[in-house]
């Protein structure tokens, strides 16, 4: 039984390492053993009738076609975007009603990008690449501001929520008591000309 299978062993070797259709000797060695090889110069040696081995040869696989998909590029994202001034429900004391805004955002101004402002749900002033805005002219009383980042077509990237501010402004009666009138500045301070006489 162990003959046989070391049989069937060295026959598979030699089928493997000679190339198809070589010719395999065999015989009986002095201790009785069946040896294969490949030398016919050996006394006693048969030639085996080898059957060439089943070959076939499979098509190559067709290479995947690549698929051509349209991948639009990511759009681009601020991590952040806040008013940094005024601070939320800040008071501020203002006779002129003018006031300075700025905006702050993370990362810097994208090319391409600008700051935009809305005051009381209006646009105040058109897209800047500067994030500071001066106002001017603001009634006294709470106002709403809304900062935004925009691209070229006027898309809105990133926005802030509503932030609110006081705006205080010294009436006549106030500014006539810091500042009282006299003839020299009467002609040059409002507050301190005389209603004109409708008769």
């Amino acid at each position: 039984m162990m003959r046989s299978w070391m049989l069937m062993l060295v026959m598979g070797m030699l089928l493997a390492v000679r190339p198809a259709l070589a010719d395999v000797f065999t015989y009986i060695d002095a201790e009785g053993n069946r040896v294969f090889t490949d030398q016919p110069k050996v006394k006693g040696a048969q030639r085996v009738m080898v059957t060439p081995p089943n070959s076939a040869t499979l098509p190559k696989p067709a290479a995947p076609k690549a698929v051509e998909e349209e991948v639009a590029p990511p759009l681009p994202s601020y991590q952040m975007l806040r008013i940094a001034i005024p601070e939320p429900d800040a008071t501020i004391q203002s006779n002129t009603g003018g006031l300075v805004v700025a905006l702050e955002s993370d990362p810097v101004l994208m090319a391409g990008h600008a700051y935009r402002l809305e005051l009381d749900g209006k646009t105040y002033a058109v897209p800047s690449r500067s994030p500071v805005f001066t106002l001017d002219n603001i009634d006294r009383g709470t106002h709403q501001l809304v900062g935004e980042i925009v691209d070229g077509a006027g898309n809105v990237l990133e926005r802030t929520p509503a932030q609110p501010f006081h705006l205080r402004q010294a009436s006549v009666i106030q500014r006539q008591k810091v500042n009282p009138c006299t003839e020299e500045n009467a002609r040059l301070r409002i507050e301190c000309q005389k209603p004109k006489d409708k008769s």
